[in-house]
């Protein structure tokens, strides 16, 4: 039952004590507020690495020619090594178990038109599992498929940057648009969540790029994504070993690094993971540390107030009252003042966050942000200590007789 006189009591004492309650309630703000600052500046690092990778599949492995600079049996430095359908061919049956999607790639830039609406664009010319290799969202129409590939038919998948440009607000789906002199047929649309470069791209069967530029079976790039069943330490071992099969196919120096590089997504993950889990230690032991901080904290301060207040316990209890309901209002304004205290703690380091977070993208930290359930846990956890060390002081004050009490210096 809610006992007015007993919460007057209690928000008398705080005014009263003004001094202390503000002392007890700075130590829970300031380990709140630490805490919040520190896991939201950890996650906007974790945002920032997610965010750099989010257009592509995070276990892609990009294949990329160059030119030599070694001479190598009898071959003269300064070869451009130059990558075929056959060579996407060889990868494709001869790592098959370690392979789950690959496509090569043939880059272009061309002019789009369509009516009156006219603007150059990046052309990549691709077979149909570069989608998945790209997070491509194909929102209306369809993407290449394999039937486009075998017939070389002139149609292309158009980004909705390109589809805002050309067709403004009218369904390209059906239409057909000049690229560079050649009409395409539109079959596709789709977004990326890697920006307005990524959306400003147009895409079309590979062997119709072959036919169309050149009539040959060149490919600038070839690309895949290993098997995701693999882990990071397997995933670079089967890099290492495609690069060397490469490099000996070409005839290609092995310490070479021009000539034919290849870069796997899990290195860079790996070396993220370890980073990401070191600073999240790091982290969680100062975070901790704070709680605890905050914990002797409130401890110290309560013991020194219940012995502050061992001559106001006498009185109660010469007065009549119950060991119980002397342990409960220090108990109560014990948790009342944590509760207040930590829930600020928790919007001035929200606040703080926000106002900050903006000019942190120069330290590549992307809206620092923290779980509100974590904050929470902390907050719950310094009320509880809070309560406990109130709790034992009171309960042993409250068992002192009043005599003894009321002689207390």
């Amino acid at each position: 039952m809610f006992d007015i006189d007993l919460w007057r009591e209690i928000f008398q004492s705080i005014n009263k004590n003004r001094t202390r309650s503000l002392l007890s309630g700075f130590t829970v703000t300031f380990a709140i507020l630490l805490f919040t600052v520190l896991f939201g500046i950890a996650n906007g690092l974790n945002n920032t690495f997610a965010k750099e990778f989010v257009d592509d599949a995070a276990n892609a492995v990009f294949i990329r020619s160059g030119t030599t600079t070694k001479p190598y049996k009898g071959l003269q430095a300064g070869r451009k090594i130059q990558f075929k359908n056959e060579d996407y061919q060889y990868i494709k049956t001869d790592f098959e178990e370690n392979v789950e999607y690959i496509t090569s790639r043939i880059y272009k830039d061309v002019v789009a038109s369509y009516k009156n609406e006219k603007n150059n664009y990046s052309l990549r010319a691709v077979h149909p599992d570069h989608q998945y290799l790209e997070k491509t969202k194909v929102y209306k129409g369809r993407y290449i498929n394999q039937r486009d590939m075998d017939l070389k038919t002139k149609v292309i998948v158009i980004g909705k940057l390109v589809k805002e440009d050309l067709f403004l607000k009218s369904d390209p789906i059906g239409k057909y648009v000049n690229l560079s002199g050649i009409s395409y047929k539109v079959v596709g649309v789709f977004s990326d969540d890697g920006g307005d470069n990524e959306e400003r791209l147009v895409y079309m069967p590979l062997t119709t790029a072959q036919l169309v530029y050149g009539n040959n079976d060149y490919v600038d790039q070839i690309n895949l994504t290993y098997n995701p069943k693999l882990d990071f330490n397997e995933a670079i071992d089967f890099s290492l070993d495609l690069e060397k099969k490469l490099k000996e196919r070409f005839f290609v120096a092995a310490n070479d690094q021009r000539a034919v590089r290849v870069f796997n997504m899990a290195m860079q993950n790996k070396g993220i993971n370890q980073m990401t889990s070191v600073l999240g230690i790091l982290i969680l032991v100062i975070g901790l540390g704070t709680l605890i901080a905050g914990i002797v904290g409130i401890s110290n301060i309560m013991i020194f107030i219940v012995k502050e207040r061992t001559k106001e316990i006498g009185i109660r209890k010469a007065l009549g009252a119950s060991p119980k309901s002397i342990v409960s209002i220090i108990l109560i304004e014990s948790i009342l003042i944590t509760t207040i205290a930590g829930y600020f703690g928790l919007l001035l380091g929200v606040g703080i966050l926000e106002w900050v977070g903006p000019s942190l993208k120069t330290y590549f930290i992307t809206n620092p942000s923290v779980s509100t359930q974590l904050v929470v846990s902390a907050t719950l956890t310094l009320i509880g200590a809070g309560a406990l060390a109130g709790y034992l002081p009171a309960k042993k004050a409250s068992k002192i007789k009043p005599i003894v009490a009321l002689r207390d210096d």
